[in-house]
Order: C-alpha cells, then structure tokens, then sequence
C-alpha cells in the first residue's frame, strides 16, 4: 500500500511545483527587447570574421559562447528574432548569425552577443525586435514627435539662397522625411507585439510577455552632418542630438506604453578612444568627442536615473587591426609615389607594392588584417570581434539595468 501513497505525495508535490511563477517547467512572460538605428545596428561584421576573435586570448571565450561544439554559429535556444530593414524583406527565426546586413552576408550585428548573452543571464524565452535601416540620422528619419518638426538653421537657408533653392520648398521636402523611421520602428513593433505567435512559434498568450529593454545603436549619419550641427567642432556643437534623444526615449516609452522602459545607448566608438587618436586623426578628435558626450548626455539626466545607461563602444574597438591597416596605408601610398616617381608600368608598380607589403609587414599583421576585416572603418572595420564586444557590452548594461543575476 505504500508505494502507490509515495507516487501520489510525489505527484501532488510535482503539480504544486508546475503552479509555482517561474519554479522549473512553468511558463515564464516573454521577454522583448528592440534594438534599433542605422547601418551599425544592422551590423556589417562578416562571420568569416569570427576566427580572428580566437586570436586574441581576452576574447577567446566570447568565441566559443558565439559557436558550437563543431565550430558553426551557433543557435540560440531560448531566444527569437524578427528583424526589419536590415534586408529587403522581414527576417524571423531563432537567433543565430545572420541577421546582419544581408549584402555580401552572411553577417552579424551587436544583435548575436547581446541575445546570447541575455541567454545567459536569465532562463526566461526571449524576443529581439530588430529595427535598422543604413543611412539614417536621429534629426530628421528618427525624429520624435515630441521633438518638434526640423528647424533650418542660419547657415542653412544661407546656402540655399546662394544656390537658388526655394526655401519653402525644402521646408516641404524636409517635414516630408522628418520621422518617417520613428514611426515605421513603432508600427513594427506594435505590429509584433500583436500577433507574437507569428514570431515566436511556440509562444502561449496565457504566458504573456514583458517589454524588457530597448538598445538604441546609431549615430553616424548626425556626426558627419555639419549642415544640422554647424558647430560640431566647438563643445556644445551637438547638444541638439542629445537633446532629440532625450525627447526620443521619453517618446519610445510613451507610443509603446512603458514609461520605465530600460533604455542603452550604445555611444558611437568608431577609430577608439579619441585620446589615442594618431596624428592622421587629430583633426577629428575634439569633434568624434563632443559627438560621442552628446550621445551620452541623456543618460545623466535627473528623469532617467537609474533606466538608462550609455555605453562606449569605443572600449570595444581594436586598435591591432588599425594599427596594422594604417601600416598597409602608408606602405601603399609609399609604392604609389615610387611607381610615379620611376615610371613603372602597371606590372612593375605591383611587383614593388608586394614586395614592400612583404618587407613591411609581419606575418601577424597580414594575418589579423585577412581573418579581422571585412568592412571599412565606419562599419567598424567590418569585425565581428569589434560588434561582438559591443553586443556583449550592450547586454551587459541591459542586464544590469534590469538586475539580472549574471
């Protein structure tokens, strides 16, 4: 008589223990987390890049989290992906390299690391709502609502009086773009959050889910725009973009109803800390700088203490392969000259570059050059060991934000 009385306490203890919130085999809310900007946010690191990640023993064990056992990516269990604007057409399914820019792809993102790492924080299901699109600058594509319409400065309607533009015409042309991203980034998400069965084939209405986070990874096309910040070389010249972001988080929160919402910027670190800029990059470092102070500004405001954080991608940059490009540079420049200078014909002028390559350079900086890059320096040169650190970076300060255990 007792072993059928052992099998029923066994049984009542393993029911009560299914009924308990997140006691193992209960289903846990889905945790949602969009990730949106310009062309770094689609990412543009070739895996072909992964092995040079193992050739650095600080990041050798982000390598082995990024790939499985038989050296292929590898795929996420616990965490799905529906991506928008980083190809032609919408992309979904678990996790795993590849929902990086799809040109010349396979690529990854900061999007590959910043899941399998929150993988690793919490045993919760997981979605990334990825929106990104190439080219696109936070004061007009991006541009919130709450920011107001795009103003033309002095210096601006200065130029297209000079160049016999219609003022109210490019008024015209330019409310005509102004937000079209923000929303075409909301709608999305809305549209997911809508119909997440779609997406996340296994996902239970009755489980629910959580918007857990928002990454915020773009930049480029505001630092380079001296029209909107005509005095990006003086400190203060971007104070505006800090300004619209500030406006951009409070409106993410509101259009998707969570006013708390943890929010990470990932500060544009492209070429590295500037303090380590050489003298080919000096004339841009106060200017990468006071962009960069402005990127992160938002997260020391009084309003987002505690729910939002900047991270510096610059502490992710990899100044080997820099160093070893800037080399091939110079070398390259150097065989040009001599070309010219002694008339060489087109056979002669490589023979010379490719020897001066072979004297110049050591079989490790050709290595790391060959196995680390696969974009141009905008694209932080294209490295999955650069993106894969700042996905790691990214996840971290979500974690911590949200006070995941790690």
């Amino acid at each position: 008589m007792m072993k059928p009385t052992v099998q029923l306490i066994f049984g009542c203890l393993a029911a009560a223990l299914l009924a308990v919130p997140g006691a193992r085999g209960a289903a846990k809310p889905l945790q949602i987390y969009v990730l949106a900007g310009q062309s770094n946010m689609q990412g543009h690191a070739k895996v072909s890049t992964f092995e040079h990640i193992g050739m650095d023993p600080a990041t050798r064990p982000m390598l082995a989290e990024m790939q499985g056992p038989d050296g292929t990516p590898k795929v996420c269990d616990r965490v799905w992906i529906c991506s928008l604007g980083s190809a032609d057409t919408e992309r979904t399914g678990k996790l795993t390299a590849g929902f990086g820019a799809a040109q010349n792809g396979p690529k990854i993102g900061p999007e590959f690391t910043f899941g399998l790492y929150l993988e690793k924080y919490t045993d919760a299901p997981i979605l990334l709502i990825k929106t990104a699109w190439g080219g696109k600058s936070l004061n007009t594509d991006f541009r919130p609502p709450s920011a107001g319409p795009y103003v033309f400065n002095e210096t601006q309607l200065a130029a297209f009086q000079k160049q016999g533009k219609d003022p109210a015409a490019m008024r015209a042309a330019k409310a005509k773009e102004t937000g079209v991203n923000y929303h075409l980034m909301v709608d999305y998400v809305k549209s997911v959050l809508g119909d997440l069965k779609r997406v996340v084939p296994g996902y239970d209405p009755a489980q629910g889910y959580e918007l857990a986070g928002f990454v915020w990874f773009q930049g480029w096309n505001d630092m380079v725009d001296s029209g909107t910040y005509p005095h990006r070389d003086q400190p203060g010249g971007y104070d505006a973009y800090g300004e619209t972001l500030a406006h951009f988080i409070r409106d993410v929160r509101k259009d998707l109803n969570a006013p708390k919402l943890p929010f990470v910027i990932g500060v544009l670190g492209i070429g590295g800390p500037t303090a380590d800029y050489g003298p080919d990059q000096a004339r841009y470092q106060g200017m990468h700088q006071h962009f960069r102070d402005a990127m992160a500004a938002p997260a020391k405001l009084p309003e987002f203490q505690g729910n939002v954080v900047a991270v510096r991608t610059e502490k992710y940059w990899d100044h080997e392969l820099t160093g070893a490009k800037a080399k091939e540079t110079e070398i390259k420049q150097r065989a040009k000259k001599l070309a010219a200078e002694g008339k060489m014909t087109k056979e002669e002028a490589e023979a010379k570059l490719n020897s001066l390559l072979a004297e110049g350079l050591t079989p490790r900086e050709r290595l790391v050059m060959e196995k680390g890059i696969s974009n141009l320096e905008f694209h932080y040169l294209g490295s999955a060991k650069i993106l894969g650190g700042i996905g790691k970076g990214l996840a971290e300060a979500m974690a911590e934000l949200k006070q995941i255990k790690k």
